[in-house]
């Protein structure tokens, strides 16, 4: 079956799906559209001890937060969000967190097979997965003070107030409660960078859907509204663009934009 063809299927299925069936679901997201990880109320994060980051034990995915904002690890890909249920941007696997990559495989509630065999109390072996490439580029991520761990970042308890229909969609109105309610802003330089980016993206399409005319296809007889065009990728994507990206072992998928150097890891970490 064409990839494309599956992928619509899978979108009516998720749209029509019964509310006991969509209360936790991985998906693909489109723009101005959130049907990836889709949670009927604030999931339960704890603390995971000696790291900057929480977990969510009751959910069965890989669900984390960490300086502010949501991780999830789902099909080889990282994704994140400032909002605990999207939307959801795909992130370059160069450009993950050092403490995001750092998270012992027991904290991962829907680990991957290839997961099996790895130690528990140790992180996943990503330079394995991901190939010597990306582990040239991320060299040293698995080492680091670990007296000189930084505080984790508050919980956006403010976020259990809003749920199902009550829950903000668009990107703007989430910015509007954020600078009211939470204010936190992230102090990892790769977390700082996706935020940013994640936002000007979103204005950066936003503004395109308004600015683009009705356009009429041949063969069609409804006018439909021409999809955003053109551009340079940031680093992150939304997950639509997943299959313009190479996967597999060994891939590199080095970073679009030149990435952060590793110095600024270091001085994150305290090196």
């Amino acid at each position: 079956m064409p990839k494309k063809r599956y992928v619509f299927m899978l979108l009516g299925a998720l749209l029509y799906a019964p509310a006991s069936f969509a209360q936790v679901s991985i998906g693909i997201g489109l723009p101005h559209l959130s049907i990836g990880i889709n949670l009927p109320v604030y999931p339960r994060l704890v603390a995971v001890p000696g790291y900057p980051v929480y977990y969510a034990p009751g959910l069965s995915i890989n669900y984390f937060f960490y300086d502010g904002m949501y991780w999830v690890y789902q099909d080889n890909d990282w994704y994140a969000s400032s909002w605990y249920d999207g939307p959801w941007y795909l992130v370059n696997p160069v450009d993950v967190p050092l403490f995001i990559l750092r998270i012992p495989v027991r904290y991962y509630r829907n680990p991957p097979p290839y997961f099996r065999g790895w130690r528990a109390d140790a992180p996943p072996r990503w330079g394995e997965h991901w190939g010597p490439r990306w582990q040239e580029q991320r060299r040293g991520w698995d080492n680091w003070n670990r007296r000189a761990v930084p505080a984790r970042a508050p919980l956006p308890a403010y976020q259990q107030h809003y749920r199902q229909e009550g829950y903000p969609r668009q990107v703007e109105q989430q910015r509007q409660i954020e600078r009211r309610d939470y204010r936190y802003q992230p102090r990892d330089p790769r977390v700082r960078e996706l935020y940013q980016e994640r936002a000007t993206q979103r204005t950066r399409e936003e503004s395109r859907v308004r600015q683009q005319p009705m356009q009429q296809p041949p063969g069609r007889g409804k006018a439909y509204r021409g999809a955003p065009g053109g551009g340079p990728q940031p680093r992150m994507q939304g997950p639509q663009n997943r299959e313009q990206r190479p996967h597999g072992p060994g891939d590199g998928r080095g970073p679009q934009h030149g990435g952060p150097g590793q110095e600024r890891d270091r001085e994150h970490d305290g090196h």
